[in-house]
């Protein structure tokens, strides 16, 4: 039988103090019941002496401080999981939001669960096809890596993460392959759109959705990383599948940290996130990765707006020291009317090298990755050094350059909101465009690959 306070002492915004308590623990589970019967429910902050510190989830609206009675669950917050969440929408909170049947458990899971331990890790190597020639060819996404998308307001992130959860897939045979997508103060257009385009395109069938509306509560949104990433390791390490999880938008989850820091007093950090940021958000990242002795994976894109598109916010900022990597899109190519907007320069996948070459992808794919980096930027250079002294003051050579990177930003980067391109298309789109390049100048392609692969039409210097 568990203890009723009634010893509710002060209430703060969503925070409730309450007395005399004997037995309670750091986010344990509470339950609140008011005078007219309804519960509602909240989680332990901290427990001092007898006072423990409780985060209510529904807020504290009507709430009466002498009538309210205050049971402690003694566990944390779980997800119930059984393979019935495929293809199911749920709230931050775990809870059905589809209107579908409740999910009958096979085993409840903690839903703060823990990093993988580093010596049990398995490095990740194999190749993850999203569709896009932007990321599959120079910024290649590897099973079991964590890619975050740096983004900005007004930057299609949004249409770019339901794009990558319909088209992402494992190319081999016969392994289960399944997207976890947790979205977070999301408008409720936006969760439409997400819910409306997975059905549409059949998507939502290998999917689970944890949806948190931008005006559902805060403690919402800071469990709904967490809910997803309980799925994602049922998936992958009880049915042994492999599982992308997108998170969009880890900076409304930091704002939301920020906000519980404040209502706590606690001192604040670098733009007045709580000094526990960088910490609290590697507890969310390292779940993910490969374990040895496990066929299944998890592979995490966290998407994230930079405020004032300055990559040195604290949020992407930590993000990209926890990540191995990070794809940014651009404004200046979203100006353009360029989709997606990936600017390639600045993107980085550090575990590139990892999933490409001979029977993951192609063996020519490392050296033109290389050679079409370099002939951008060059091209980029061009373009800039125009804008300063004129075209006439470009060399014949500077003029092929600038031309490639105009196409280069036409042909690869730009794709429809339809479009799947295979890693074989994209490949062969980047030996199209180096054929505009003369051919001496590919000095970082092997002869025989050059030999095999580049068009007959080719440019010669």
């Amino acid at each position: 039988m568990l203890k009723e306070y009634r010893t509710v002492k002060e209430l703060v915004g969503p925070l409730m103090v309450v007395e005399k308590v004997t037995e309670a623990s750091f986010d344990e589970l509470v339950e609140i019941e008011l005078a007219d019967g309804e519960l509602r429910r909240g989680r332990v902050l901290e427990v001092n002496n007898d006072v423990a510190l409780v985060q209510l989830f529904e807020g504290s609206a009507g709430l009466n401080l002498e009538d309210s009675k205050v049971r402690f669950l003694g566990r944390s917050i779980e997800l119930g999981v059984s393979p019935d969440i495929l293809g199911r929408v749920f709230d931050g909170l775990g809870r059905p939001k589809d209107k579908g049947a409740a999910i009958i458990p096979d085993r409840r899971m903690d839903i703060n669960g823990e990093p993988i331990n580093p010596y049990s890790r398995n490095y990740p190597s194999e190749f993850i096809q999203t569709g896009f020639s932007a990321i599959d060819g120079l910024n290649t996404l590897v099973r079991g890596q964590k890619l975050p998308i740096f983004s900005a307001s007004g930057l299609p992130h949004a249409q770019l993460a339901a794009q990558i959860t319909r088209q992402a897939k494992v190319l081999g045979k016969g392994e289960n392959f399944a997207v976890v997508f947790g979205a977070m103060g999301i408008t409720y257009e936006e969760a439409e759109y997400f819910v409306s385009d997975f059905q549409r395109t059949g998507a939502l069938e290998r999917t689970v959705l944890f949806m948190n509306l931008a005006n559902d509560p805060v403690i919402e949104r800071v469990s709904t990383p967490r809910m997803a990433l309980t799925a994602a390791e049922y998936l992958a390490f009880e049915l042994n599948m492999h599982v992308l999880v997108i998170l969009t938008d880890m900076t409304n989850y930091a704002e939301a940290l920020r906000e519980i820091s404040a209502a706590r007093k606690e001192v604040p950090g670098r733009r007045g996130y709580p000094g526990y940021l960088y910490t609290d958000l590697a507890t969310i990242y390292e779940r993910a990765g490969r374990i040895k002795g496990k066929d299944g994976s998890i592979t995490l894109i966290p998407i994230l707006t930079m405020p004032e598109d300055d990559k040195t916010h604290p949020i992407p900022d930590l993000t990209g020291y926890i990540t191995e990597g990070q794809i940014i899109l651009g404004r200046d190519l979203h100006r353009k009317g360029i989709y997606p907007p990936i600017d390639v320069l600045p993107s980085l996948s550090r575990l590139k090298d990892k999933g490409i070459g001979s029977g993951k992808t192609r063996e020519d794919h490392a050296d033109t990755m290389n050679q079409l980096f370099a002939a951008y930027a060059r091209g980029k250079e061009a373009k800039d050094l125009a804008v300063i002294l004129g075209e006439a003051a470009l060399s014949d050579l500077d003029k092929k350059f600038a031309k490639f990177a105009d196409e280069f930003e036409e042909r690869y980067v730009q794709q429809g909101l339809e479009e799947n391109r295979s890693i074989e298309e994209t490949l062969n789109i980047g030996w199209d465009l180096l054929s505009l390049v003369p051919r001496s100048e590919l000095k970082r392609i092997r002869e025989e690959y050059i030999e095999k692969y580049l068009p007959e039409t080719k440019e010669e210097e």
